[in-house]
């Protein structure tokens, strides 16, 4: 039974039975309520293997730290800090400490082009170019094997043009240049995608337009800079910069109050969580970013940063039906629309399908279509999304079960998810929440 680090079990219960005395709690709450775990059918003693598996690995040095968060009813039913927030530093880990959560800002975006989407400001079956000009020309790079069995890539005209949904779900014909392999991946290095230096969100999507699609849009999902592209295309459609609408929109509605693409301020950069020296490779030609250097992108794809109580409120809002505490920034229905599966049978998934099998894509983020077929159990409709710097989230509306872990290790990003998903299942006592019949 702990909500903090320092506070063992025993003190954490007279903490909680005095919850207007508990000094920490404002901080790790962050205005959501508290509950003991068996008030929600979660078990103390079994949670607390999420804890000590944590503190084993940073022991064995395989990670600086960690924040996990798993809230259950609406309720946070466990909180924890392990470890340091920088491993040159003796600083321990605290629960608002600051975190790249590079492609969790994946979800974020989407909600926010859904919310134009609601005000009739945005068309999702619009092809981008009607925000994007550049995108009008876009071909296809079709790959051709030559008498002499070298590969050369020809360009073709798209069967139909990419729509905003189509980012939305990474069926656009875009790609990454730093996962797998392939020609129109390589022209994506070679033009500098990948590190495109200090340039603005409309300079960005005029050069990705001006590069090969590596697929037919809507044929194929293709995990990509789909969701940079949509960040221009949200300026385009409310006349903001990106950053400024998701704070007037999303964080400040939301009190996510530490939540941003650039993290200028000392105070801030003092609590701003690092990995490893020798883990800071996330791709090819990708490296850990420096969100204390302020520059022009800002990345919709990946470029925000946050803490796991400010990313705990998104998804608290996504578990009331798109509102928080009388603030709605979604419809139930758009929700639901969003965390539908947008792929179905017609569209193919390529080798590096990062989902998994027992998933399916919505808009934004993973759903899961079946009870089986993953390694790690939780019910069919229940959504997640990692980020590449090593946080990860899932959100289990039949379970009512919400978790949030930030971590600083793309090395560790993988390897840890079905750990955290095996001891957090391992906890849930009951498959529905005491008293919510």
């Amino acid at each position: 039974m702990r909500l903090s680090t320092p506070i063992r079990p025993l003190l954490l219960a007279a903490l909680l039975g005095l919850a207007t005395a508990a000094p920490l709690a404002p901080v790790q709450a962050q205005g959501l309520p508290i509950a003991r775990p068996e008030a929600v059918g979660l078990s103390s003693e079994r949670l607390t293997r999420v804890s000590d598996w944590l503190r084993a690995e940073v022991a064995a040095k395989r990670i600086p730290g960690a924040v996990v968060m798993v809230m259950r009813g609406g309720k946070l039913a466990y909180v924890d800090a392990v470890g340091q927030r920088d491993p040159a530093s003796p600083a321990p880990m605290k629960t608002d400490d600051i975190f790249r959560i590079y492609s969790m800002t994946k979800p974020i975006v989407s909600v926010a082009a859904l919310m134009l989407a609601e005000e009739g400001k945005l068309l999702l079956e619009a092809p981008i170019a009607r925000y994007i000009p550049a995108f009008a020309d876009v071909k296809v790079g079709v790959e051709k094997t030559d008498a002499q069995g070298h590969k050369t890539l020809e360009l073709v005209p798209p069967r139909r043009p990419p729509t905003v949904q189509d980012l939305l779900r990474h069926t656009a014909g875009l790609t990454y240049g730093f996962f797998g392999d392939g020609l129109v991946k390589q022209a994506y290095q070679k033009a500098g995608i990948t590190a495109a230096g200090d340039i603005t969100n409309a300079e960005f999507a005029e050069k990705i337009a001006k590069m090969p699609l590596a697929f037919h849009p809507g044929s194929t999902w293709d995990y990509s800079n789909a969701t940079d592209v949509l960040g221009r295309v949200i300026e385009v459609a409310s006349g903001q910069t990106l950053g400024a609408f998701l704070q007037q929109r999303i964080f400040a509605p939301l009190g996510m109050k530490d939540t941003s693409f650039y993290v200028p301020e000392p105070e801030r950069q003092a609590r701003l969580a690092e990995p490893l020296p020798d883990d800071r490779v996330i791709g090819v030609g990708a490296q850990v970013g420096n969100p204390r250097q302020v520059e022009k992108m800002e990345s919709g794809g990946g470029g925000l940063v946050s803490t796991a109580p400010d990313y705990m409120r998104f998804l608290a809002m996504l578990r009331h039906g798109g509102e928080l505490e009388g603030k709605r920034l979604i419809s139930p229905a758009t929700l639901a629309y969003m965390t539908a599966d947008h792929l179905g049978s017609s569209v193919a998934r390529t080798p590096l399908y990062l989902p998994g099998p027992g998933y399916g894509f919505g808009l934004g983020l993973a759903v899961r279509t079946s009870a089986g077929e993953a390694a790690y159990p939780a019910a069919v409709g229940e959504v997640y999304w990692g980020g590449a710097g090593g946080t990860y989230m899932w959100l289990d509306p039949a379970q009512d079960l919400a978790v949030v872990f930030m971590m600083q290790s793309p090395k560790m990003r993988v390897p840890y998810r079905s750990i955290l998903r095996n001891i957090v299942a391992g906890a849930v006592m009951e498959p529905r929440v005491p008293n919510s019949r």
